[in-house]
């Protein structure tokens, strides 16, 4: 499939959902422990997010690095604006920033 047409449907994916998480298996079994924690986290702020398989095809897989000019797995989109990968949003979790980034655009639920 051609690299145009993998872009856009990584974006129709992001557009038709307020949480997107490309990454190695899904919610329910993730494939690494990097996939894991970034669900971990998400589960204990209770975001509902869309999960996207991208060991399930290997030119999503590929397609989603290039579309973002961020090479590792997993990615996590918030309204169409990509956040980062593991490290970035679990240290963004332990400073308070996720939350609030997440309350901004209006996803997460105050308490």
């Amino acid at each position: 499939m051609a690299e145009a047409d993998i872009h856009a449907r990584i974006k129709q994916t992001i557009d038709s959902h307020d949480v997107v998480l490309f990454m190695k298996g899904v919610a329910d079994q993730p494939q690494c422990g990097f996939s894991q924690m970034v669900v971990r986290v998400l589960d204990h702020l209770g975001v509902e997010f869309h999960d996207v398989n991208v060991l399930a095809d290997p030119d999503l897989r590929d397609g989603v690095k290039t579309f973002t000019q961020w090479p590792t797995i997993p990615q996590l989109y918030v309204k169409g604006e990509f956040v980062g990968g593991c490290d970035i949003v679990r240290e963004m979790f332990q400073a308070g920033e996720l939350q609030a980034l997440l309350k901004d655009k209006g996803v997460l639920v105050a308490a």
